[in-house]
């Protein structure tokens, strides 16, 4: 850069920033700056660097690093949380399946053979103590010890479907 500042540099500068040049000059300054190295040297390195911001402008912006670290995190848990959901779902199908299975030989029994034997089980077993004195008929008896062992069924169930997928 020479030391040397022509007088119509400052004229030009404002044209170049508020954008006026070549269109909006007057046909004097455009001569001058074809003669005039100073003068040429800001309209080039002005219309360079005004291109590289509109260049810039135009790009895409990227989220700040904190939002994209976060939404990585938030995916990573959200895919932890899935993957331990999926033994349990599985677990709790196969508990209403077992259900649905004593629920439909209750069903069976209740028409069949086994009603008898089923009727006399809770004295059998002498668990009329543990039935409440209100109870009178035989059927709700049976209820007392039909609901208890199905449940236990479909826990038992439960907790051995999730222990063997849960190892793998």
């Amino acid at each position: 850069m020479s030391p040397f500042r022509c007088a119509r540099e400052r004229e030009l500068s404002d044209l170049l920033h508020k954008g006026h040049w070549p269109q909006a000059c007057p046909e004097d300054l455009r001569k001058h700056v074809v003669s005039c190295r100073s003068c040429s040297d800001l309209v080039l390195i002005t219309g360079t660097l005004q291109a590289s911001r509109k260049q810039t402008a135009e790009l895409p912006r990227l989220a700040p690093a904190g939002t994209i670290w976060w939404r990585a995190q938030l995916r990573r848990r959200n895919a932890a949380i899935e993957k331990m959901s999926r033994p349990i779902v599985g677990a709790q199908i196969f508990a209403l399946a077992m259900v649905l299975v004593v629920i439909a030989a209750i069903a069976v029994w209740q028409f069949g053979n086994w009603s008898a034997w089923l009727s006399d089980l809770p004295d059998t077993l002498h668990l009329a103590a543990l039935i409440p004195t209100s109870i009178s008929t035989q059927e709700s008896g049976l209820l007392w010890v039909v609901v208890p062992v199905a449940v236990m069924i479909a826990l038992l169930s439960g907790i051995v479907v999730y222990l063997a997928s849960e190892k793998q």
